[in-house]
């Protein structure tokens, strides 16, 4: 009867232990989950971050080709604005005005304004 108790104490504990390491088990694969949804989780965090990079990139590089190409052009209407006012008003209108009726006269002057395009 000892040895069948001794026996029965030993069945019970080895059933205690192998619900104990069942549990165990349990929480270890509940562990092992919770870290997959973390990776999970970081994977999306990181693929947003790329998104935004991108997103960031591709704005500042717009607004940095607005930004030349509005300046390129402004400068390039107030070069304009600034060649016809001197042109308009001026000694150098009188000087053209000049030039041009002494190229009616003299072939020479005549060529050099045509090749500069003055003519």
């Amino acid at each position: 009867k000892r040895f069948e108790q001794v026996d029965k104490r030993f069945a019970e504990l080895r059933e205690d232990m192998n619900k104990r390491f069942e549990q165990v088990d349990k929480r270890f694969e509940q562990v092992d989950k919770r870290f997959e949804q973390v990776d999970k989780r970081f994977e999306q965090l990181m693929n947003f971050l790329w998104i935004l990079t991108a997103i960031f990139t591709t704005i500042m590089g717009a607004v940095i080709g607005f930004a030349y190409w509005d300046r390129r052009t402004i400068i390039r209407k107030a070069v304009d604005e600034s060649a016809a006012r001197i042109e308009a008003k001026g000694p150098v209108r009188e000087i053209l005005n000049a030039l041009r009726d002494l190229a009616r006269m003299n072939p020479d002057v005549m060529k050099v304004l045509r090749d500069h395009h003055l003519l």
